[in-house]
Formats: structure tokens, C-alpha cells, sequence
């Protein structure tokens, strides 16, 4: 086949190849055209061609998320480069393997005036599992075998038990654009071998002294769905000194569980409030939304903190970790699960129960016959009508109100929560619908969110399985709620920014289909026919909910308030 003539860039191309990059993001430019040739050429590798580095970079971010697996990211020198970073900082907290490739000027020209040149060499600094500096002006024998090795490496961290992006600098002189048949592979691979947990019989006297009579709680971060994760956590779940408190992010649903956070804590006071607090705390997965939980639990005076996992090992965010579990949760779970338990002296699942089927029962029976259309309303709709789907949520309001209904079983949440960026979560959820046609996907934004990232509907890759779900409440709506930030006088100009914009005209630009919605009457109809319009339209479907600035607030503290009476 053919391929550039450079030997650096048909060996990081082999190397991708190898550990399974079978998809890439090309941004188009001079510098990065080796590769962007190579790349194109390779029978076996799928190249899409996205301007925006920004929205390519989450775009890319999309697919692996989808696809679950590594996907390779390249643009040209200089700025482009920086643009790369909001996903690379998103992937490296999410542990997703972006692989990401940056074309550079030869080392000899930095700082030297030279066009499009900037410091690129370790600029992402600590945001990558690792990175690699290489170029093109020697390749003997030994410079090939570091190469290999350093490449090697870089994979063998971005694709480990604590995945993550990693960053290959290229330094490429002129001529960029000849091409030759490829005689040479040049892939090469150095992998750690994981260790597992010894459960000898001090470890499992341990771990029963620890959870027998204990009020056990089990918090669940941001996961992708599985099975087996489901019913280990469930089968553990069944003590009666165990409550499961898992976000609708975290992908695990079931009846058992406690899945609206903030429902709950919101209906704690002074005198019931040490009865809820746990004294062994075991954790899985991502990040968690609820500030509330974080700040309950930092004041819960936790006996032991089992965090269970491979990724930042070190994480202390509830500021009583004493134990690093390195293992797979299904795997630990399954094990805790194959143990004895003593009888249980504590109803401590019912008490978090009872009072997260209470708060159910007020959330459904929640209605505000206004025509004036609030945020509360919006979501409690949209999650009653929505069909099954892979639904992305972006950040900010969007994913917080998402929080305060049950979630639904036939529906995978997902949301950018590594940073909580409201910078990609359009592209995010284009990168995933295009690289799964087969399922409906559904975006539900905030209107900062989707206007940030508007670049995402400037490409080629229109998914028309996904919708669209815009709530437009005119600015940054969440600081009318943030206590402190509501009370200012800044608030209108310099918080929520407030604007007069709408999706119209962008839908039109882009060849979306737009409609909107601005009054209570008719959001459940338009709703369902929103939903159940079909996926082979000629275009892709976007819906724009326009809400009240001013009630929002009003309307979601009388929805908190009627959970506490």
C-alpha cells in the first residue's frame, strides 16, 4: 500500500494499527499531510475530516466512548494543536485512550520566527498517561528502537487498566507530500501484566469484619452499562446493612437502589441526618454530580473508604480514604458477594429506601399547571416521554435536573463529566451516533452549551440518529440557583450572560430540521411527535424549548420544597 516516505510516520501509523486505532480524526493542514496521505491510504483504518480541532478532538472522544476502544486524533503545528486540549483534559479524567498526534515544525525552528511554530513538546503536560517526542531528521537503527519502545509504551499506558489519552509530537521538514509503497512494519508492543487481590484468609477476615454490622453505603460514579457489574452490585445489595446510592450516570439501574441523590438529602435535617451516614464507604466508578453527597459524606466522619478501581488511585474526594482496591469492581464484587455475611442488626437499606420511594412518589405527583414553561417541568417531561436511547447530557443545569428523576433501564446516560466542560458536548455526541447507527441517540443541552459548541454540526458526518433537545432559558440559568452568584447584582451581564439568541438560524445553516416549543400546552404532544418521528428523515431533528429565566428558580425550589413536606 502506499504511504508517506517518512519512516517516523508510517511507525507511529504501524504502532496504531497494532494496539487497535481503527478509526481517526484528521484536522486538514500542511504540516500534519504525511500523515493525513498515510492515514488515507491504510486499507484497514476509517479517516473522517473535521476542520474545528476542537470539535474533532470530542468528536473523537465520541467514538471511543461508543466503541470502546482507542481513536486517534491529528492536526497540523501551532495553535492547532491547543485546541485539542478541553478533550484531552475530558478523556484524561475519564480515562478514555485518545491518541493524539500533533504534526511540528523540525525542533531546530521553534522559537525562531518561523510560521505556524509553537512550544508543542510536552504541552499538554500532565493531562496524558504519556508522551512522545519524536522527528524525522535521523533514523538510524537505535533512534528506530527508541521509537518503538517510547511508542510502545505510550500504548501500553493509554490502554491499561487506567486508560487515558497520550500524546505523539511529530517533528516533520520539507518536502511533506511524497509517498512511496510501504516495504517495512514497524509495530512493536510492551505490555504490563496486571496483579490481582491475594483473598487468602486475613483479606477475607478483614473485608467481613469491616462490612458485617456495618451501615455499609456504595456510591457509584459515571460508568459504561454492563450486566455483570448490575447483578454483582445487586446480589450485594441484598444485605440488609447495605444501601446502593448510584446516579443515573453511573449506568446501573434497579429498583433497590437509590438513584436520586439530591432527592434524598434534600429531605435530611438535623435530627435524622447522623442515622443516614455510613460507616464504611465503598466506591466505583467516575465522577459524581451531587455536590450534596460529596459534602454530606465529608462531614459523615467515615470509619474506612474502600475505593475500588484502577484510575487515580489516590483520589481522596470524600477526605476519609484508607484503602486503594486495584481490581475490577465486578470482579471485587463478586468475590464480596462469594463471602458469608453475619446476620444483620441494622435496617439501613430501608431507611435510605423508604425515604427514596416517598420522594418518588412526590416527584411524579409534581405538576405545575402555569403556561409559562419552567425548567423543572421541562425535564420531568422530557424524561417521562423520551423513548429508549442512549441519551448525552451536557453540562451544567442539563445534567443536575437529569439528577432528580429516576432514570429509566432502557437508557444509557452519558455525559462529559470529566472536567464538567460545557465546551464539547455536542460533538461528544455526534462522534457517538455517527459511530453507531444503529440505536437512537439524544442530546438534551442548555442553550451556552450547544452555541459553544455549535461547530459541531460543521461537518460531513450529520447522524440522523440523534435528536437534538435544546432548553433555552436565555443564559447561563444555573447561577439563578447557585446561591451567592443569584444574589448579585452581576448576575444578568457577567454570570448568566444573558442573550437573545436562538438555534434557528444554525439549525438552517447546517441542513437541520428546527422547531420550537414556548408554552406548557403543547410540550408533552410535540414531545411524543418529536420522538416518534421517524430516523430516515432527508434531515437530522432539532427541537428548541424556550423556558422562563425568571420562574426557573422559583418553580425548582417549590418542586424541592414539596419533597420535604
Amino acid at each position: 500500500m502506499l504511504t508517506s516516505d517518512k519512516k517516523v510516520v508510517q511507525l507511529v501509523i504501524d504502532q496504531c494499527y497494532l494496539h487497535g486505532v481503527r478509526h481517526v480524526v484528521i484536522s486538514p493542514g500542511s504540516r500534519n499531510a504525511p500523515f493525513s496521505i498515510s492515514f488515507d491510504e491504510h486499507p484497514d483504518i476509517k479517516t473522517f475530516v473535521i476542520h474545528d480541532e476542537r470539535s474533532a478532538a470530542f468528536f473523537a472522544m465520541g467514538i471511543a466512548e461508543q466503541l470502546q476502544e482507542p481513536v486517534a486524533i491529528c492536526c497540523t503545528s501551532g495553535s492547532a494543536a491547543l485546541n485539542y486540549f478541553p478533550a484531552i483534559a475530558e478523556a484524561y479524567y475519564r480515562s478514555i485512550p485518545l491518541i493524539v498526534i500533533t504534526a511540528d515544525r523540525p525542533a531546530e525552528w521553534i522559537n525562531q520566527g518561523d510560521g505556524q511554530t509553537i512550544m508543542q513538546q510536552n504541552v499538554f503536560g500532565e493531562h496524558v498517561r504519556y508522551q512522545v517526542n519524536l522527528d524525522d531528521v535521523h533514523f538510524s537503527a537505535e533512534q528506530k528502537w527508541l521509537y518503538q519502545r517510547e511508542t510502545a509504551l505510550a500504548f501500553d499506558h493509554a490502554l491499561s487498566k487506567w486508560k487515558g489519552p497520550i500524546h505523539f509530537n511529530v517533528g516533520l521538514s520539507e518536502p511533506l507530500y511524497q509517498s512511496l509503497v510501504k516495504e517495512e512494519f514497524f509495530g512493536r508492543k510492551i505490555e504490563s501484566v496486571p496483579t490481582s487481590i491475594d483473598w487468602n484468609d486475613y483479606f477475607k477476615n478483614f473485608i467481613s469484619q469491616a462490612i458485617d454490622n456495618k451501615k455499609v453505603m456504595v456510591l457509584c460514579g459515571q460508568l459504561p452499562k454492563s450486566v455483570e457489574l448490575l447483578a454483582a452490585l445487586s446480589e450485594f445489595a441484598k444485605r440488609e446493612n447495605v444501601v446502593v446510592l448510584a446516579e443515573n450516570t453511573a449506568n446501573l439501574s434497579n429498583d433497590a437502589f437509590n438513584h436520586c441523590i439530591d432527592r434524598s438529602l434534600d429531605s435530611l435535617n438535623s435530627n435524622n441526618e447522623k442515622d443516614f451516614k455510613p460507616e464504611l464507604l465503598i466506591t466505583i466508578g467516575g465522577a459524581i454530580v451531587s455536590k450534596k453527597i460529596k459534602s454530606f459524606l465529608r462531614k459523615s466522619a467515615i470509619q474506612q473508604h474502600w475505593k475500588i478501581g484502577y484510575d487515580f488511585p489516590g483520589m481522596d474526594t470524600y477526605q476519609a480514604l484508607t484503602h486503594l482496591m486495584q481490581s475490577d469492581p465486578t470482579s471485587f464484587l463478586t468475590k464480596l458477594n462469594e463471602l458469608k455475611s453475619a446476620p444483620s442488626f441494622t435496617a439501613y437499606n430501608n431507611l435510605w429506601k423508604s425515604l427514596d420511594v416517598k420522594n418518588q412518589t412526590l416527584s411524579n405527583s409534581f405538576d405545575n399547571k402555569s403556561e409559562k414553561l419552567t425548567d423543572i417541568i421541562v425535564f420531568k417531561t422530557i424524561l417521562e416521554k423520551i423513548p429508549p436511547c442512549i441519551l448525552h447530557m451536557s453540562n451544567s443545569s442539563v445534567v443536575r435536573y437529569c439528577q432528580l428523576f429516576d432514570p429509566k433501564k432502557e437508557i444509557e446516560y452519558r455525559a462529559n463529566r470529566g472536567t464538567s466542560g460545557i465546551d464539547g458536548s455536542t460533538s461528544t455526541a455526534m462522534g457517538a451516533a455517527y459511530s453507531d447507527p444503529t440505536q437512537l441517540h439524544v442530546l438534551i443541552s442548555g442553550d451556552i452549551s450547544f452555541l459553544y459548541d455549535s461547530n459541531a454540526l460543521w461537518n460531513s458526518y450529520q447522524a440522523k440518529n440523534l435528536k437534538i433537545i435544546i432548553v433555552n432559558n436565555q443564559g447561563g440559568g444555573i447561577f439563578r440557583i447557585i446561591p451567592g452568584a443569584r444574589e448579585s447584582k452581576q448576575l444578568d451581564v457577567y454570570f448568566e450572560a444573558k442573550h437573545k439568541q436562538n438555534a434557528a438560524k444554525i439549525s438552517e445553516a447546517f441542513g437541520w430540521n428546527y422547531q420550537s416549543i414556548e408554552l406548557n400546552t403543547n410540550l408533552s404532544e410535540d414531545l411524543t411527535a418529536f420522538f416518534a418521528s421517524s430516523k430516515n428523515n432527508d434531515k437530522p431533528e432539532l427541537i428548541e424549548i424556550f423556558t422562563d429565566a425568571n420562574q426557573n428558580a422559583v418553580d425548582l425550589s417549590l418542586f424541592t420544597t414539596y419533597l420535604t413536606k
